[in-house]
Formats: structure tokens, sequence, C-alpha cells
């Protein structure tokens, strides 16, 4: 009886951990009412899930707004196919790199996805009319012979089922030589950027066969290289500025206004660094894998391997804050080194109000840093926890000193169920975790004023 009752565990929990590759979802964007939210993954697909609002209203009236607006799949199609550049004998992934919404001008959503070379603009749309009563055309789409024509109408449109369409409206090709990993909308709404490791374009979103070339890092001599671009972003209210962070850790940001090359940066955002400290791993551990600015455009947020930084836009000798957050890796550099998981790149976001910041790390763990208090929680992404009106749990890593119940040990870490992307509503206290092939979406039940806990 003993052994029936153990063989559904391990079946269950073999086919809980079996992963496809495809299904590893790669980026998180909300869109910027938060009412939509899209991801991306490897196999090419783009899942956008729809907040209910039908259910929001409902729980308004019932006086429980804590758990309204539960997100369900809207839509699903394939934005990317492998491809293959035969030119330099070289397979390109279908993965999906990055999502970036565009800001509603009408009942349309309009988002941009790449993959390393290739970036869309995908249309979604609704249909849940369709006209009838055509003077030339009978019930079936066929042509009438207009001979047979007596009486004219006037054509009218019937409630159908809702459908919702995704359509492809732009192909922006051959703009990258090396591998996309950034695209950023301009606060203009008209031009984007994309950025590979050496370069940066700027794009129109209605002319697809050019782009500008406004930052260019390529030496003459490939030999000489010695950094490249890691993350690029838009500033959110002026459309002229923009920053972007290299490997070596610095951040510079950029005035088109200045020059239209932005080759010499306005600005140069950069942290001493203590010789005492420096080891072999140093400059790989102090490369910057995400750059964000605030909501309110003062502010910049970066994330390198072991900590989270915030720098402020009128100082630059150095961050403003700075947060740990896996410190208690840094004695285990030698062997992440060996693994490649080092070289991860984690992502980091603010929330609506800029008060608080979130960032990813290993064992299914995130980080929730509060910017007034200075003090940070560890929370765990798992399945139990996305059980409805379930609360997120905090968990501590074992380091020394009195080990408490529960804590879990450095040498226990499972460093393949890494949080790499996330996003966080632009509005309200939602955030989304990408965990490997699962999407978790947790929700503040207590005040709107008041991170999740």
């Amino acid at each position: 009886m003993a052994e029936d009752t153990e063989s559904p565990k391990i079946n269950h929990s073999f086919l809980r951990d079996y992963v496809t590759e495809a299904d590893v979802i790669s980026t998180v964007e909300f869109n910027q009412t938060g009412e939509l939210l899209a991801t991306g993954d490897k196999g090419g697909r783009v899942v956008i899930f729809q907040r209910e609002s039908e259910s929001k209203g409902e729980l308004e009236d019932l006086g429980d707004i804590g758990d309204s607006g539960e997100y369900n799949v809207y839509s699903t199609f394939q934005s990317h196919e492998p491809d293959f550049d035969y030119l330099k004998s070289l397979e390109i992934e279908e993965k999906i790199n990055k999502i970036r919404w565009l800001p509603q001008q009408n009942a349309a959503h309009f988002l941009l996805s790449t993959n390393d070379k290739t970036i869309k603009l995908w249309k979604v749309s609704e249909r849940d009319k369709r006209p009838e009563g055509y003077n030339l055309k009978d019930e079936e789409g066929r042509l009438k012979d207009i001979s047979t024509v007596t009486s004219l109408q006037v054509p009218v449109l019937k409630p159908t089922d809702l459908m919702v369409e995704v359509r492809p409206r732009r192909v922006f090709s051959n703009g990258h030589t090396y591998h996309v990993n950034s695209i950023s909308v301009n606060s203009d709404g008209e031009t984007y950027l994309s950025a590979d490791d050496l370069r940066i374009n700027l794009w129109h979103l209605g002319i697809t066969d050019r782009s500008f070339n406004i930052v260019d890092i390529k030496p003459a001599n490939m030999e000489e290289l010695t950094e490249v671009i890691t993350s690029a972003e838009f500033h959110p209210h002026h459309c002229h500025m923009l920053v972007y962070s290299s490997s070596k850790g610095t951040l510079r940001l950029c005035d088109m206004r200045a020059s239209a090359l932005c080759d010499q940066h306005s600005k140069l955002f950069e942290e001493p660094e203590d010789p005492g400290s420096r080891s072999f791993f140093s400059e790989i551990i102090s490369s910057v894998s995400d750059v964000k600015f605030s909501h309110n455009g003062r502010y910049l947020l970066t994330r390198d391997y072991l900590t989270a930084k915030v720098w402020d836009l009128n100082m630059d000798k150095g961050p403003v804050e700075t947060y740990q957050v896996h410190e208690y890796l840094r004695s285990k550099l030698c062997s992440l080194y060996e693994n490649d998981c080092i070289f991860d790149k984690f992502e980091c976001v603010w929330n609506s109000s800029d008060s608080v910041i979130m960032t990813g790390a290993y064992n299914s763990f995130f980080r929730m840093l509060d910017r007034e208090t200075g003090r940070g929680v560890t929370l765990e992404a798992w399945r139990e926890s996305s059980k409805p009106r379930a609360v997120l749990r905090t968990r501590r890593v074992y380091t020394g000193g009195k080990r408490r119940r529960g804590d879990v040990g450095v040498d226990s870490l499972d460093f393949t169920k890494k949080i790499l992307h996330m996003a966080w509503h632009p509005s309200e206290n939602i955030i989304a975790i990408a965990a490997t092939n699962n999407l978790y979406i947790f929700q503040d039940r207590v005040s709107p004023d008041a991170h999740t806990q």
C-alpha cells in the first residue's frame, strides 16, 4: 500500500520538472495601462494575457478589490521562426529577446518583438461584429449578377463571436550585425531604438528599409575591443535622451540634440573600483545586465551580478543607493564561473511610485527592496504560492550565526531555478514573475500604497 501512494508522487514530480527549451519564458512586459501582459519564449511565441474587467467590477461591488482582475490568455501567436544567415553560416534562433508595447492610439494595440536579428511590429485588434446585407455579394461572399439586383439596401453590422486578430504590420530587418539585446520605444511615439553588442540604431515606426546609427563603439581593430553594450533605454519623457550600459559597469547618458552620432556621451556614470577587492571575477560581476529609467525620469536603476544600484542623473560620481541582492554568492564565484551561471543576465524593475525596486535571484527567489527604509525582503515564486489567496512567503539564505527554521543553506540553492525576467504593473501593485516555463502573477491584497508581501 505504501508503494502505491509513493509512485504517483514520483511521476508527478517528473512531469512537473520536465521543461522543453522552447517553453522557457525569455521576456515579460505590461502595456501602458496594465490591462495586457505579454510574454515571449525561446520558441519564438508571444502569449498575451488580458485582465478580466468583469471580475474586477464584481469584486469591487463585494468590497474586496484585493483579488480583482485575474489575467487570462487573450491571444497566442508565433512571432519569429528559426532562420539561417547564409553569408555567415550562422543559425538565428527564434527566441524572443524583448517585447515593448507602443502607446495605445485607438482600439487596437501595437507591440514590438525582436529576436537576435529581426524586429517586428504587430497589431492586436478585436472583431465582434461582421457586415451583412451587401448589394453585390450573396451570403457566402460570391458576386451577384448585377441584372438580378432590383433594389439597394444599407449593409449592417451584426454581432458575432469575439475574435482577436494579430497581424504583422512592419518587419525591421538587416539593421544589426550582432545580437539585438534591447529595444525601447521613444516618448515621441514615432521612433524607437534597438541595440546590439556594439551599435544602437534609431528607427522610425513607419520606415522599415533603413535606420539611423546613433551609437557605434566598434573599434577599427576588433582585437582592441574591451567592452560591449548590454542594455539601452530611452528617457520616459525627453525624446532626445537615452542611456546605455556596458560590460565594464559604466552607464552613458546621450543627448541627441548635441550630436546626431552619440559616440560622445553627455554624462558617464561609473563607480570607482576598490583596488583591494579586485579579483579575477571583478570585471564579469560588474557588467550591467539591465538599466531602467525611473517613471519620473530622475533616476537610473541598474543590475549587475551581485547588486542593484540606483543612480541620480545629477550625480555621476557614483550610485546614490546600492543594494546587495545575493552577496552570499561571492564565495561561490569560482563554481558559478565553471557552470556559466556568473554570466546570467538578471533584470530589474521599479514599482509605479519608484519607491520599491525588484530583481531576481536563484532558487526561484526574487528580491524586493524598499528605498525609503533601505531594507529588502526575499520572496519565493513556487507552485504553492500561485494558489488563489495564497500569501507569498519570505525566505532567508543562511550564511552564518543562528539558523532559523526554514532557512536555506547556500550549498542547497538550485541554480537552475533562476528568476531572470519580471515586470511590474504601471499603476498597481501587481507583479509578473517568469520562472523557467511558469508565469506567476502576484497582487497586493492589502493596500495599493504598500508593496507585495
